[in-house]
């Protein structure tokens, strides 16, 4: 008699292998969150472009060629379009690899309560409970039914964290104090009310520009930290201010224009910093790389800024305001 075969396990562990190979998941707990909590439970469908608009893409699909086509995008390492409204990206699951490496760059340890923004499906969360607990997890989006979706998901995963209904731009104060605050969503500053939902040495990592930022805090009122190396895209926070948009850039050269870096310069200062500005910051700066960056985040202001916060090269960040769209 033969051994029972389950692709969807197969496909995760060659999927966490191809993550380890990688260089992450050095962790073993978070190595073991990935081996055991199953994202085809959290994906029962995404989209995919295609030439004449998004495709579904779904798990109960009768015909057995689309159905091993879902499970193959499911356990590939990419983000996946969850959630559209009218052509609108709205919510996806993110890239399991830099899923893993915010995690672990968190450095998160027992007994830390973790608030997440932007539930999405539910599986950041599922992978948060296995390595911590349910009861420490917290995870927060203005969408209810992207909520309710989460919520159902990690049911079915076996997982009951706080599922909140609200603006993450106001964090979640009943469930504060927090060790670790994680955006999901891309944003134009940072928050200051989350500041005062954290333990004193706290961390925060977000999405901003097309990076990550990761914080220390203080205390209620001041948070330093530099970004990372590795770009980051993902879907506008929603309920605060919107992202900035492309800046103008005729004109300037285009291979700066297609340097990722230089877009990411261009991102962080589209509010205060002329676009032939930046570029000329740019090359008299060596091209920067994004450690080079980093915010400071006060009571009364934040700021981004190059190699020193109180150097010449600053730049005001714009206020998140909280139930602002």
């Amino acid at each position: 008699m033969g051994l029972h075969r389950d692709p969807a396990a197969e496909a995760r562990a060659a999927l966490v292998a191809e993550i380890v190979a990688g260089g992450e998941l050095a962790d073993p707990a978070w190595r073991a969150a990935f081996e055991e909590v199953p994202r085809d439970l959290f994906v029962p469908y995404y989209f995919v472009s295609g030439p004449g608009g998004y495709q579904r893409l779904w798990g109960q699909d009768p015909d057995p060629d689309r159905r091993a086509r879902w499970l193959d995008g499911v356990y590939t390492d990419m983000p996946l379009a969850t959630r559209l409204r009218d052509g609108e990206l709205l919510s996806s699951s993110s890239q399991p690899s830099l899923m893993a490496r915010m995690l672990e760059v968190l450095d998160i340890g027992d007994g830390h309560a973790v608030l997440e923004i932007g539930a999405g499906t539910g599986y950041n969360a599922a992978l948060l409970c296995h390595r911590l607990g349910e009861e420490l997890v917290t995870t927060v989006d203005l969408d209810p039914e992207i909520t309710e979706s989460a919520r159902t998901h990690l049911a079915a995963a076996g997982y009951h964290p706080a599922v909140v209904t609200g603006d993450g731009a106001r964090g979640c104060p009943s469930r504060a104090p927090f060790d670790r605050i994680m955006a999901t969503c891309t944003l134009p500053s940072i928050p200051t009310g989350w500041l005062a939902q954290c333990t004193p040495g706290a961390l925060i990592e977000a999405p901003l520009a097309t990076g990550l930022i990761l914080l220390r805090v203080r205390d209620a009122g001041y948070a330093e930290g530099h970004f990372l190396h590795t770009p980051a895209y993902f879907v506008p926070l929603r309920g605060g201010a919107p992202a900035p948009g492309d800046p103008p850039s005729g004109g300037l050269p285009r291979p700066s224009l297609e340097n990722e870096l230089f877009r990411f310069l261009l991102a962080l200062t589209a509010d205060s910093l002329d676009p032939y500005e930046a570029y000329a910051l740019w090359r008299r700066e060596d091209r920067p790389r994004r450690e080079r960056f980093g915010v400071t985040v006060t009571g009364e202001r934040q700021w981004a800024w190059l190699d020193d916060p109180q150097g010449p090269h600053v730049w005001p960040l714009r206020d998140v305001v909280p139930g602002g769209v």
